[in-house]
Parts: C-alpha cells; structure tokens; sequence
C-alpha cells in the first residue's frame, strides 16, 4: 500500500473537515426547523405532529401544519402543511422542499410527499417509538414507502431532535 506525502495529507485532512462543517451545517439547519415543527405541534398538545415545509437553501417556510385529525381525519401535520404550501405557492418547485415533522409520516403522509415531490424528510420521533406509547400508527416505516416509490428520490433523515419530540409523546400519551 502506497504512503501518502505530506501535502496529500493535509490536503485529505482538509477534505474531512469541510465535510464535516458540511455535516454540522447541515444539522444545525434541521435541528433550527425542527424546532419550528416542535412549535406548531403546541397547536395540539394531544396529538402534537407539527411539519414546516422549508426550501431549505433560500431559507424560506413555504408550509406550516399541526395534526386536526379531530376535524378530518386525514389532517395530519404534514398533509396540513404540504395543503398550506399547495395554496399558497402555486406552481412551486417540491423537489427543492424539505419537510420536517415531529414524528415519523405515517405511510399515508409519506405517500403524499412521494406524490408531491418532495426531497427530503425529516423527522424526531420513530414509529416504532409512538408505537411503545400505544399510539395508533400502521406499521409501515416512511423508508420503506420512500424505497417503494422507485417514480421519485426522497431522502428520509430520523431521530433529530430524537428526545425533545419523544417527549411532546410522552407527555400527550399521558392526557
């Protein structure tokens, strides 16, 4: 195996760092949404889903939502979001749009982004975490669905803010 020299060294090592400021921007901007989508999940504490719709290189929310089952039962966080943006930005580019949300989308949720062409997801709790809750929820992960939808890319990103959206559950598993 071939040694490398001194400036190929520090040229590499120089690589690695950017990568990793890459990595720590990229968290940061999720765990700022994150907590926008925590924030509008306070709309309804006993199903606290909350989703941003965020074209995340402009900075710009393009779609904010919370779970309103009770008025239909389709209503959840990221479809109200994603019905938000649909009225608001016609026309718009989804495939530049990352959609954060408290909870990992149900299947039906997952779907929609698939059909709406949206990049990425981001999500805090798991399913299978809502599930230890007792929380209804089809057991079908949002990868799963994404893996499934060969007609478009979306990249699915858990566990930000893992502990902070765990909690909102906890708490409204205890109402």
């Amino acid at each position: 195996m071939p040694l490398i020299n001194r400036r190929e060294w520090i040229a590499l090592a120089g690589s690695f760092a950017a990568l990793r400021a890459v990595g720590q921007s990229d968290q940061q901007t999720h765990q700022r949404y994150m907590r926008r989508a925590i924030a509008l999940a306070a709309n309804n504490p006993k199903a606290p889903f909350g989703a941003v719709l965020v074209n995340v290189p402009k900075g710009a929310v393009m779609g904010e939502g919370w779970n309103r089952s009770s008025e239909n039962p389709t209503w959840h966080g990221e479809i109200d979001a994603i019905n938000r943006c649909a009225a608001a930005h016609p026309g718009i580019d989804w495939t530049r749009l990352t959609l954060y949300t408290t909870a990992e989308p149900c299947p039906m949720c997952q779907s929609a982004a698939e059909w709406a062409g949206i990049a990425t997801i981001v999500y805090g709790s798991s399913i299978p975490f809502l599930k230890s809750l007792h929380w209804s929820q089809i057991d079908i992960r949002a990868e799963e669905v994404a893996k499934r939808s060969p007609f478009r890319k979306c990249a699915v990103v858990g566990g930000v803010l893992e502990a902070e959206c765990n909690e909102l559950f906890r708490r409204a598993a205890k109402r």
